[in-house]
């Protein structure tokens, strides 16, 4: 299984949440403080919303969601091979999961592109800084997160 992510930022939640609910005809399979997100079938899409004031309607990254750490890590070798570069979050705690990814560098608008597998479900959307943890999907800041 494979599918494009489309992570996008919004002002409210829930009239975020509400309208995807209805453009979709289906139901977020998460929802916590802050985030929700589709995992669609048809079209093969990942939605993510995550609440971020003043910046509604805007793009926060991309990503492609792939089955496991095997495909992750072939993908990340095929792209290797064609110049790319990337750097790894392995075992990162993100967006309210645990997940193995890594984020391609050098995009021609500057975009986030992540290729990622999810490990385990969490409580938490990050991972527990103080425990040496990664941060979140490189960010600097929890709201330019996944």
């Amino acid at each position: 299984m494979s599918r494009i992510q489309l992570a996008l930022n919004v002002d409210d939640l829930d009239a975020a949440t509400d309208f995807y609910r209805r453009l979709f005809g289906a139901e977020p399979a998460k929802t916590r403080p802050g985030y929700a997100n589709f995992a669609l079938t048809d079209p093969p899409l990942k939605l993510v919303l995550l609440e971020n004031p003043g910046h509604g309607g805007t793009l926060n990254h991309l990503g492609i969601e792939v089955a496991d750490l095997d495909a992750v890590d072939a993908e990340q070798s095929r792209l290797a091979q064609h110049g790319l570069a990337s750097t790894d979050e392995r075992g990162v705690t993100c967006c309210y999961a645990k997940q193995d990814k890594f984020w391609v560098e050098g995009t021609p608008g500057g975009e986030r592109w992540e290729v990622y597998t999810v490990l385990a479900d969490s409580p938490t959307f990050f991972a527990d800084e103080d425990a040496g943890a990664p941060q979140c999907c490189g960010a600097e800041e929890p709201a330019g997160c996944c």
